[in-house]
């Protein structure tokens, strides 16, 4: 009978997931539409994403275009994006939006990188309890002194692989900040 990885692959994976989607949400300067997706505005008596009350384009290198369906909720629209202090201004004109992106100065760029080494941080956490998990379910599972051994160092390994992910992601994060 051999160990069952499925679990610890599956958690690692959510924790890589997890990281990337977090990046993509820190602002480096450019215009990206997907800063956008946490932004949850409150219309039609509900919360829902900025792209379910309109279309987010970019117009150029610092600046989205946000074509609203309805423009009632143009108020609520930029009430959001303050609230999400993400460090952008917001422009409205007749045919929508205009979301502009600031120049990151030097001291922004070091903030950024300080709030990706607390994002990396918390991936990192989430890795170890996922090894922790699967050390715990090997030492339930009734396996031989010799599986149980190469049990352990295989979930190592997978724990290894998954941190050397997290660092690629959080390298090439933090080139896109500083550049």
């Amino acid at each position: 009978m051999a160990f069952n990885f499925t679990n610890l692959d599956k958690g690692l994976q959510e924790s890589t997931e997890w990281l990337a989607r977090e990046f993509s949400r820190v602002h480096t300067g450019r215009a990206v539409p997907m800063l956008l997706d946490g932004v949850m505005v409150e219309a039609y008596g509900s919360f829902q994403p900025i792209k379910n009350v309109g279309s987010i384009n970019v117009e150029d290198a610092r600046t989205l275009r946000i074509a609203l369906w309805d423009k009632s909720v143009v108020k609520d629209v930029e009430k959001a994006i303050a609230a999400a202090n993400l460090g952008l201004s917001v422009a409205t004109d007749s045919d929508g939006m205009r979301v502009i992106f600031p120049p990151l100065t030097t001291e922004n760029r070091a903030r950024l990188v300080k709030v990706l080494k607390e994002k990396m941080e918390e991936a990192r956490i989430s890795v170890r309890k996922e090894r922790e998990a699967a050390q715990s379910e090997l030492k339930t599972a009734d396996l031989p002194e010799d599986d149980a051994r190469r049990a352990k160092d295989e979930i190592q390994k997978r724990v290894d692989a998954a941190n050397a992910k997290l660092e690629s992601i959080f390298e090439s994060k933090e080139e896109e900040v500083m550049n």
